[in-house]
Order: C-alpha cells, then structure tokens, then sequence
C-alpha cells in the first residue's frame, strides 16, 4: 500500500465520519463536538495500530468493528437513540461510492491505474463532502423526524448495499469472479426498491387525499356547529329582552284591559307567548354550548314526529374545547335522527335517548336511537359504502382520540348505541 493509498484511506474515513454525523439531527454544542472529535482521532489511532503494527491488509477486513460500530456507538450517545444513528452510518457507507465511482469512470476514460483512482479519489473528496453536507444532509436529517416504519424504509436500501459490498467484494470475491446471480443483486435491489416506493407513494397519496376529504368535511361541520350555536345564542339573547322588556307588555296588557280592549290584549298575549316559545332554549344541564345544541335537536326531533329524551348532567368546565363538544353532540345527534327519519318513513314510531353526566373528573355520555336496519362494523366502528357517509362517525372517533376518551358502538334489539367517555 502506497503513500498516497494510505492518504486515502484516511480521507474517506474522515468523509464518513462527517456524513454520519451530519446525518443525525443532533444539537451540536461545543461538548458534543469535542466528544465526536475525539471520537474520531480514537477510531484513527485505533486503525493506525492495526494498520502499523499488526497487518496493513487486515484492516479492511475488521473495519465494520474497528469504525462503523464504534461510530455509531459514539452517535446513538450523543443522539440519545438507537435506530437513526445507525441508519445514519449506513446512508453515509453508501455515498461513499460516489467517490469511488467517478474515480472509477476518470480512469476508465483516460486509461489510468491505481495510482490515479487513489488521487482522483482523494481529489473529489472535499466538493462532495460540501455537496452533500449543504444541499443532501438536511433533507436526511428531516427523514429522521417520521414514524419508525418510514425509517425502516429509508434505511433499508443502504443496509442491504453494506451487506452486499462486504459479502460480495470483502469478505468473498464473488462480485469479481463474475457470478450472475451477484452481479445482477443491486439492479435487482434497485428495481424492487422502485416498484416498493411507487406502491408506497401512491397509498401515501391516497391516504393524504383522503384524509384532506374528511378534514375539509370536518372544517364545513365545525363551521356549521359554529354558526349554529351563534344563532341559538342569538335566539337566546332575544328572549332575555323579552323578559327583560316584561315591563312594557304588562303596561301594554293592562293598558287594554282598562280601555276594555280584551280582544287585543288576548291576541297580544298569544303573540309574545309564541315568539318566547319559539326562541326559548330548553335547560337540561348547567353547560350552555350542550343546552343550544339539545335545544335544536329536540325541536327538529319534535318536528318530525319523534321521541326525544335527555338527562344531561354536563357542567361548564368539562375536558372538552367547546367547539369539540358541538361538533362531537352534532354528529352524534344527526346521526341519530337520520336513523328515526327512516324509521318515519317506513311507519315505524322512533326514539332518542340521550344521557349525559360526569363522575370522578370523567365525562359520560350515551345516545341511543331507534333503528331496526342492519349495521355493519369493522373493528367496533360502524361502516357504510354510501357516498358521503360515514363522516360523522370518523369526527367523533378523532375527537374522542384527541382527548385520550374511548368510545363503544353497538346495535341491539332494533336500537343503536353510542357510549363515549373522557
């Protein structure tokens, strides 16, 4: 081993040991990178050792336990996790061969030797080292903040290189010796990575899209539930003035009466009566956004000609943001009606039951509708394949998530039921 193959050793250890570091996302604070300093003139020594005093050629062969292990060891501390440092070693083993492979085709063009890949090599190391440091490494480092899976994923392809290139090219001279099978194992690699990331990226996109459908339904639900509540409110506020002007309609009234005008104050009493009627919100509970909401329901229950029921027992500081707690009773009563209209329709008598109460610090509701359909479930939650249905489901199964809660769906003896507690 030449002088200058020797240089090179070194610079390409140096050029791994940089990437992997720079391919983890750590906080690099001046004891940090002191720590990886030494930790990179240790593994030197500890290769000049080998190198110098027991055998130049065995290097190559133990250099996976002599620096890559160690390596990555040093970066799992300092990173404070175990799986990205590693991957980080891998992906950095792998660029390394971009070195190596366009020192290859400068010497196949200009018909060079050992001597000239060594120093093309050397030559090329600093500008991709810079290249990838600036424009590669911190799209890296981003790939680390995904889910383990997607890790996996990313790190699979270096892995099966690193294995390859120890078995094929190190450990065996199967790659040299020409043999089918492993000359043709990283195309075949490279191709069914492809294909893997072509299914992947498609389910991927299917899945955002569809999550990006239910979230826009659920921005128009929430936008509704709002606009809901400020009308109640609104109602709500117009029968305090009613009761608030109770002065002025009873100098009115009596006005007429002693004017002996009885018709009209009769006719003026039905009027005021009816307008408070139609604008009052029920109280079942202490919690005003459930009162507006229970309110609308049993009066469009009561339109329809269904039975409408509530216990509530629901206080003004409950685990839930107000517009959750909207849109979570919305969809459960909406869906609920939806059930009773059908049973409506077809002449059967329908029902709503609703009970709602806290106990221990925890929330408690239940809702029960009448409904003789058959439903079908997938892992507890019920499923349909109508279009456009099925979201208000998925809503209170995402708010009841949000909030650590679980949930029950169940249908017996013609009634469905939803359980939910927080």
């Amino acid at each position: 081993m030449n002088g200058i193959d020797l240089i090179n050793l070194a610079a390409v250890g140096a050029f791994g040991m940089i990437l992997s570091a720079s391919f983890c996302d750590i906080f690099w604070t001046k004891r940090k990178k002191l720590v990886m300093a030494g930790s990179m003139a240790a593994i030197f020594m500890l290769q000049g050792v080998i190198y110098f005093g027991i055998d130049p050629y065995i290097v190559e062969y133990i250099y996976p336990f002599v620096t890559h292990f160690p390596l990555a060891v040093v970066l799992c501390i300092l990173n404070k996790e175990c799986l990205w440092p590693v991957i980080s070693v891998l992906a950095a083993y792998l660029c390394c061969q971009l070195r190596r492979w366009l020192a290859l085709l400068v010497v196949a063009v200009f018909s060079g030797g050992a001597i000239m890949q060594d120093a093309t090599e050397l030559v090329l190391t600093l500008p991709i080292l810079l290249f990838l440091l600036r424009f590669v490494a911190p799209a890296v480092r981003s790939v680390s903040h995904n889910t383990v899976s997607v890790r996996w994923q990313f790190g699979l392809v270096p892995a099966i290189y690193y294995g390859f290139d120890y078995l094929a090219c190190i450990y065996t001279k199967l790659l040299l010796e020409g043999a089918l099978v492993v000359v043709e194992f990283m195309p075949f690699v490279c191709s069914a990575a492809y294909l893997i990331f072509v299914v992947w990226s498609s389910e991927e996109k299917r899945i955002r899209s569809r999550l990006e459908q239910t979230q826009g339904v659920l921005n128009l639900q929430m936008e509704q539930a709002v606009r809901e509540i400020a009308a109640l409110r609104e109602v709500q506020q117009k029968t305090r003035i009613y009761r608030h002007d109770l002065r002025h309609h009873a100098q009115y009234l009596s006005s007429c009466i002693e004017n002996g005008r009885l018709e009209q104050a009769q006719e003026y009493i039905h009027k005021i009566y009816s307008e408070i009627e139609a604008n009052a919100v029920t109280v079942f509970c202490e919690n005003e956004a459930a009162n507006l909401i229970f309110s609308a329901f049993s009066k469009r229950s009561l339109d329809y000609g269904i039975s409408f029921e509530i216990r509530a027992g629901i206080s003004r500081d409950i685990p839930l943001s107000e517009s959750d707690l909207c849109i979570l009773l919305s969809n459960a009563l909406e869906n609920a009606l939806h059930a009773c209209r059908r049973q409506r329709e077809e002449g059967l008598s329908g029902a709503i039951e609703v009970l709602a109460y806290e106990k221990n610090g925890k929330l408690f509701l239940q809702f029960i509708n009448s409904c003789k359909e058959e439903i079908a479930f997938r892992q507890g939650i019920p499923v349909t394949d109508k279009p456009g249905h099925g979201i208000g489901v998925r809503s209170i199964c995402a708010i009841v998530e949000q909030y650590g809660g679980v949930y029950d769906f169940s249908a017996k003896d013609g009634r469905f039921i939803l359980r939910v507690s927080f």
